[in-house]
């Protein structure tokens, strides 16, 4: 199985420099859209089939060269998890994108574009090292500023510019923490940076400044506050299905997954970082919310309420790695991260769908503003039922995805006597209620206005992918079911909280460190030394034996202490 891993990243970067080709030899936009849909379909296969077919992290090494030379691909619960999520709505995308790109020249240019984002983003939540998921992070970055001004207006130029000069900083950002991180610890593997932090006691003073640098580029690629100023002019001037795919999975895979990689993988959860991410979670969660009261062009309040939405991921994920130093119970700390990762998953599919919404919205009226759209569920039922499933979903409204994840989120801080934040969770959860009322009012309800009334439905392949998104906001309330939670979401819970065990050597590694651990077992056995797990092995009646030596790294006393070697 561990052949796919690398397919996921190989076929849709190989399809985007085939697709300027295949573009200009076709001609029609329907035959351009079918190689780029035909890969999307078979990468969310394969995807799947890593999440429900494999049970361990699956390590792929590039070239065959293994450690510290090669260049690993870990597909572990998390990875797998987000592999599939970007698999979605990408094709969901592409199929909304056949009819919607219709009045845009270049399709073989545009498809290559998507699917080199596509690549990037898988590359990212596969990469098991640092250097190279700065790599793809870039890949993904160049192919969505281009895809941000496709349509070569004024308005969509000056937002692709704003959005490449924040995108430079925040690299430039993530460089000066990559090499800070190298410096200190001589590697650039997750798993061996992680491990070198462990044996040193905890993250010293320079990794401490690494941190920050990380936290200002993941959180300009989240679009987190305050780090946000490029998204809400990006994803309004973008085409509709690039829209979806910046705020559905773009700022996640980028943003919201590489922080947590390295919060939790890299520094165990350090309780610091995590009462960081709770306040730029709550800063996010209300200023997003807030804001995005107050827009009344559709897509500028999608844009703001995304924002909103991540607050929500980043602030259980953040509870969770505080609750975990406070000395709370493993289940609700468990709980606290199904919640933000359930969120995750969610908002994927219901940004998703409204940001689709709205692109049909705008493609049968030539309007964004809300004023303007009244009665445009009669003339167009089919996206104005979707529009309003999509709603209810955000808002939180029973039994849609939306109100699950949040209620888990909510029930996880309360366990966890964060009191305060639950409730500031609930007056958001309130607030987004409110706009999306708005919404459904201004767009929903009412007589047709004069832009409406010469409105009428999609074409089909919109229409289908509206649809598809729709059922989806239904169909993934299932995942708080626990025998569909424990298949599908619990090996990425378990991927985040193993990433803060108590004990340096207790810390879960990706399958190379794994494997570079089994192979030094089975060297030092071979020379009679006691290996390093074994030194922290319990006897029966529950003490810890003798320490034995540990070779080069010394050897372990009583208290469990590294002593020199």
């Amino acid at each position: 199985m561990a052949h796919l891993v690398p397919l996921l990243v190989a076929l849709p970067l190989a399809g985007g420099f085939l697709m300027p080709v295949v573009g200009r030899l076709t001609g029609r936009r329907e035959s351009a859209a079918a190689l780029p849909i035909l890969l999307a379909a078979v990468v969310l296969v394969m995807a799947v089939w890593l999440l429900l077919g494999a049970d361990e992290p699956i390590t792929y090494w590039v070239g065959g060269w293994d450690f510290p030379i090669g260049i690993s691909m870990v597909a572990d619960g998390l990875s797998r998890l987000m592999a599939v999520i970007v698999a979605t709505i990408s094709l969901v995308a592409l199929l909304f994108s056949i009819d919607y790109m219709s009045r845009f020249t270049s399709p073989g240019l545009y498809y290559g574009l998507f699917l080199l984002m596509l690549a990037g983003m898988n590359g990212v939540v596969l990469s098991g090292d640092l250097f190279n998921m700065f790599v793809f992070i870039e890949v993904a970055g160049i192919a969505s500023y281009a895809l941000v001004a496709f349509g070569t207006e004024s308005d969509e130029l000056e937002a692709s510019f704003k959005y490449l000069v924040l995108g430079t900083v925040a690299s430039a950002f993530l460089l000066v923490g990559i090499a800070l991180v190298y410096n200190v610890t001589g590697h650039l593997n997750w798993a061996k940076v992680a491990e070198g932090i462990a044996q040193a006691g905890g993250p010293t003073v320079p990794l401490y400044v690494a941190a920050a640098f990380f936290l200002m580029g993941f959180g300009l690629k989240a679009a987190m506050v305050p780090f946000h100023a490029w998204l809400p002019d990006a994803h309004p001037s973008a085409p509709a299905p690039i829209s979806a795919m910046l705020s559905g999975v773009l700022i996640k895979a980028s943003g919201v997954y590489a922080l947590v990689r390295f919060v939790f993988s890299v520094f165990g959860g350090d309780p610091t970082l995590g009462w960081v991410l709770i306040v730029l979670g709550v800063l996010s969660m209300v200023l997003g919310a807030l804001m995005a009261a107050g827009q009344e062009d559709f897509k500028r309040l999608l844009a703001y309420s995304s924002i909103s939405q991540v607050g929500y991921v980043v602030l259980a994920l953040g509870a969770a790695a505080v609750m975990r130093a406070r000395g709370v119970s493993e289940g609700i700390v468990g709980l606290a991260v199904f919640g933000g990762l359930f969120h995750l998953a969610n908002h994927a599919v219901f940004k998703a769908l409204l940001f689709l919404c709205s692109g049909s919205v705008e493609y049968a009226t030539g309007t964004r503003q809300l004023k303007e759209l009244g009665g445009i569920g009669r003339r167009m039922p089919v996206t104005g039922a979707c529009l309003r499933v999509g709603a209810l979903a955000i808002s939180g409204v029973p039994p849609l995805n939306g109100f699950w994840s949040k209620l888990f989120i909510i029930v996880a801080l309360v366990l966890g006597e964060m009191y305060v934040l639950a409730a500031v969770t609930g007056v958001v959860s309130f607030l987004t209620l409110m706009y999306y009322a708005k919404v459904q009012r201004y767009v929903l309800g009412g007589e047709p206005s004069a832009s409406v009334d010469r409105a009428r439905e999609v074409p089909a392949g919109m229409a289908v992918a509206t649809v598809l998104l729709a059922v989806l906001c239904v169909a993934t309330s299932l995942l708080a079911v626990p025998a569909v939670r424990s298949r599908v979401m619990d090996p990425a819970s378990r991927a985040v909280t193993a990433g803060g065990a108590a004990g340096p050597r207790e810390r879960l590694m990706t399958a190379d460190a794994e494997a570079t651990e089994r192979a030094a077992g089975r060297e030092t056995r071979r020379a009679g030394v006691q290996p390093a797990g074994e030194a922290l092995a319990v006897d029966a009646h529950g003490r810890r034996p003798a320490p034995g030596p540990l070779g080069a790294r010394g050897s372990l006393d009583a208290t469990g202490e590294g002593t020199a070697p």
